[in-house]
């Protein structure tokens, strides 16, 4: 079969189409035949090995030879255990843990497939798993008559995201650039900003919630346009943005205790031969479901952001063992429970960042070498 491959982090030119063999399924696995294949920023992400969190498991190469998470086409085989499909089914599902949609053949978790509904074309399915999901729970708390601000409407979560929430009743802003303006509005939007002419943050709300869908800005400069009260919501970003989200963005300006939180995708954050700290998203927050026999049970993060900063405390420190990387990120990085009260060395160091006396590049070298 043909694979787009690449065995190296980089630009889009160094995918290349190769011969490959058929994969044969595990015991629980599900063989696709690749009917259509949607491209998410989670693949440009892992394409360009940036932010950090996309080398989790390949620090210097890929951990996959092939891209593609969301998937569409026809079962073609399956494992000895595999009991919800079988050869002719028609499937979509989002295969982010193996990827390989970029290929004419793919294997995928039982667990990671459901059966396509036969009103929608492959295209159209490939296209819902990973952008509707992140959607559906970003959007999941908008009530009637709430004010809800997508930056990054325009792309793919945000389409379904607008959607989501207006059958919520809520009055929605998109910001996206100017060519996607139109869209947006067609999409539902109530009113639309372009972000490199209008400065959101400034210019407009209060608003109930704040869904970031690029999660570039600074977590001050989002708290200026929350409502007392209001809910900030990330997917997503950059490493210092992640963990400005996780140390700082508990507490506003006026004291009011804004919730900030990270509606996922969430991972595992694994190390051989140590054991998995295992993440669900559970209501607003995440539950610990590592196995209790784990050396490393009993410590539940943001999961984004624990692999953004386990990825660098491996780069530096490569000789610790798991237990010792979450013990380090405890240490550093933990959010405080309530406002600044109990400091914790991280704190500390955001408190520095809070009054300009610390740069972003700072707290990320003191998370990894600290």
């Amino acid at each position: 079969m043909k694979a787009v491959l690449y065995e190296r982090y980089g630009s889009p030119d160094v995918l290349h189409v190769e011969d490959v063999p058929v994969p044969i399924p595990a015991t629980d696995q599900v063989r696709v035949k690749v009917a259509a294949t949607s491209v998410n920023l989670s693949d440009w992400e892992c394409l360009r090995g940036s932010p950090a969190y996309a080398r989790i498991g390949g620090l210097r190469h890929p951990a996959r030879p092939t891209l593609g998470s969301d998937i569409a086409g026809v079962v073609d085989d399956v494992g000895e255990a595999v009991t919800a499909f079988r050869p002719g089914d028609e499937v979509f599902g989002d295969n982010l843990a193996l990827k390989g949609g970029f290929a004419e053949y793919v294997l995928a978790p039982e667990s990671a497939l459901a059966h396509k509904p036969p009103q929608l074309t492959f295209a159209e399915a490939s296209t819902i798993p990973q952008a509707g999901a992140i959607a559906l729970q970003g959007t999941d708390s908008a009530v009637s008559g709430s004010r809800l601000l997508i930056n990054g409407a325009g792309g793919g979560s945000g389409s379904f995201a607008i959607q989501l929430a207006k059958r919520l009743g809520a009055h929605v802003t998109g910001v996206d650039n100017a060519a996607k303006q139109d869209f947006m509005r067609s999409m539902g939007a109530d009113d639309v900003i372009d972000y490199r002419r209008d400065d959101f943050t400034r210019t407009t709300g209060p608003y109930n919630m704040v869904l970031d869908l690029v999660a570039h800005r600074s977590v001050f400069a989002y708290r200026r346009a929350l409502a007392s009260g209001g809910r900030y919501r990330c997917v997503g970003g950059s490493v210092p943005t992640l963990l400005r989200v996780l140390t700082v963005g508990s507490v506003s300006p006026d004291g009011t205790a804004s919730e900030f939180s990270l509606p996922g995708p969430w991972v595992d954050v694994a190390a051989p031969g140590e054991g998995v700290v295992s993440l669900a998203p559970a209501g607003d927050g995440l539950v610990d479901t590592t196995p209790s026999d784990s050396p490393i049970a009993g410590t539940s993060y943001a999961a984004p952001v624990v692999s953004a900063i386990a990825a660098l405390v491996r780069a530096r420190s490569p000789e610790l063992t798991a237990r010792q990387v979450m013990a380090r990120i405890e240490d550093t990085a933990h959010r405080p429970a309530a406002g600044w009260g109990g400091r914790s060395r991280g704190s500390q160091i955001w408190e520095g960042h809070r009054a300009g006396t610390a740069s972003d590049s700072e707290v990320v070298t003191h998370v990894a070498s600290s």
